[in-house]
């Protein structure tokens, strides 16, 4: 539902349902109703798309994307992204999780940060000392 509404709001897909076309706003309504989450998941896909990424779903990787520069098949998805609302107390245990999973397939952990329809980025690396 959320690249649906990014296709939907570039106009390049329409969507039909009980013979009537759907707009941005009503989708995006529908994906507040069903989807946790759903407005800082939406503005961060679409923040990463418009940054020119190939945006994938990274539940088998622990976190919300993967972004690719090129695409599933094409090359290995460089980061996995986490995302949370501003405000958002983030457990600690969870990040560690999450970058361990994604060092061991040798991808970023990128941690997108929503408030106010913007997205802030942290990328966290392992340190050896």
């Amino acid at each position: 539902m959320i690249e649906a509404a990014y296709l939907v709001e570039a106009g390049r897909l329409r969507i039909l349902y009980s013979n009537r076309e759907v707009g941005f706003s009503e989708l995006y309504e529908w994906g507040r109703e069903r989807i946790k989450r759903f407005p800082e998941l939406y503005v961060v896909f679409k923040d990463l798309r418009n940054r020119g990424f190939v945006v994938r779903r990274g539940l088998k990787f622990g976190c919300d994307y993967l972004a690719y520069r090129f695409g599933p098949g094409i090359d290995h998805a460089p980061f996995g992204v986490q995302v949370y609302r501003g405000g958002e107390e983030i457990d600690p245990i969870e990040l560690v999780r999450m970058g361990r999973l994604l060092h061991s397939v040798r991808k970023k952990l990128i941690v997108a940060v929503a408030e106010d329809g913007r997205v802030q980025y942290y990328e966290f690396n392992w340190w050896k000392p």
